[in-house]
């Protein structure tokens, strides 16, 4: 019985645009929009609740945005959308920093998934350009 070749993988296969987006996602519903208050139609993700610790809460929820940015611009967007992205985590950053009120504004805007419909936005515009 002859033998059959063995094929070695060096680097792992890409993944597709697709399963970056989805596990993207899946992080910025948590960020942004994983719970509800009971009896009500109010989202808030984990953005809004570290916003509640002084001092570093909006802090690592800004890092935790900025990460997702970073893979966001992986899609290739103009540098005029990018800017929007940036505005939108520096707003909220902003925002958070005030204490009470911008944990309430916490609730209210969502950057994270504010900076994915811009790039989705862009992303259907490329496509029915080409």
């Amino acid at each position: 019985m002859p033998a059959t070749p063995r094929t070695i993988e060096i680097l792992p296969p890409l993944r597709a645009r697709a399963d970056e987006l989805a596990d993207l996602e899946w992080l910025v519903d948590l960020m942004d929009s994983r719970f509800e208050i009971p009896g009500t139609k109010i989202r808030f993700g984990l953005d809004a609740i570290l916003g509640l610790v002084p001092g570093i809460g909006d802090g690592v929820s800004a890092l935790v945005s900025a990460f997702i940015f970073q893979q966001l611009r992986k899609h290739d967007l103009p540098w005029h959308v990018q800017a929007r992205m940036v505005a939108n985590i520096l707003l909220d950053f902003g925002m958070g920093a005030i204490p009470l009120v911008g944990d309430l504004l916490d609730v209210c805007f969502k950057a994270n998934k504010a900076n994915v419909a811009l790039a989705r936005k862009h992303v259907a515009k490329s496509r029915t350009r080409a």
